[in-house]
């Protein structure tokens, strides 16, 4: 019982974060089945993934009843990361975790800077043609399903930059959006990571519920945050992670590669 209430917890907090933000929570997620679950990192990034799953449906229908969704770039994004997806968790046990974290870090500061010069950029940016702006989707879905898979997270923290900067969408459309794309692509990964033996089954029955709440509650709210603050916060919490990524360093007792 009281390990339900936990994962409960653990659910609500990061499908909250998830929904608010436009991304799928594992962020949060794994360092607390890490820290509070004392779940191996391997199992956390699987079990992860497969709760995303679950923020991702709850988040996108909150977001979609409020018609902040692009059908054309979920799909799109969809269509490459389901394709990328299972290797990147395949992958996720081969490269040491802390140069996954450092190389993530760095990409995720690169984002917010970008981020943070939008309102510059945009005033000077021409509308972009269609076709265009699907290679986008379709490039950023082949390199989100592979991170995804590999991290354990949503994938979310590069689908937003992305969508906003380069293709024009707005913040809530892209976060919408996101978490649409979460469903199918997190749910190749979840399988792949599930036939490695990498989900922890038995908290999942109080994990998903409170995924489920969070995400949807963290949706709706958003919607009453305007598009500036809301980006301001994104670009606060991916620096945050950021920073705590790039300083990663390999354990006392392994060499460098």
């Amino acid at each position: 019982m009281k390990n339900n209430v936990i994962t409960l917890f653990i659910g609500f907090t990061a499908g909250f974060f998830g929904g608010i933000a436009g991304v799928g929570g594992g962020l949060i997620m794994i360092p607390l089945m890490v820290g509070i679950l004392k779940l191996g990192r391997h199992q956390a990034h699987g079990t992860s993934l497969v709760a995303l799953v679950f923020t991702g449906l709850s988040g996108a229908i909150s977001y979609g009843l409020n018609g902040s969704i692009n059908l054309t770039a979920a799909i799109c994004l969809a269509a490459t990361a389901m394709l990328t997806s299972r290797a990147g968790a395949r992958y996720c046990h081969l490269l040491p975790e802390w140069k996954l974290k450092k190389y993530f870090g760095a990409f995720l500061i690169f984002c917010a800077i970008l981020l943070i010069l939008k309102p510059v950029i945009g005033k000077s940016t021409a509308v972009i043609p269609f076709y265009i702006q699907i290679g986008v989707f379709l490039i950023t879905g082949a390199f989100t399903g592979f991170l995804s898979g590999m991290m354990g997270v949503g994938g979310g923290t590069i689908m937003v930059p992305a969508m906003v900067l380069l293709t024009g969408l707005s913040q809530h459309v892209a976060q919408g959006t996101s978490l649409l794309v979460m469903v199918p692509a997190g749910g190749v990964g979840a399988f792949a990571h599930w036939k490695l033996g990498n989900v922890a089954t038995g908290i999942l029955c109080g994990l998903v519920p409170g995924i489920i709440l969070g995400a949807y509650l963290g949706g709706y709210i958003a919607h009453f945050i305007a598009d500036t603050p809301l980006r301001l916060a994104f670009i606060a919490v991916i620096i945050f992670m950021g920073i705590r990524y790039v300083r990663s360093f390999p354990p006392k007792d392994v060499s460098v590669n």
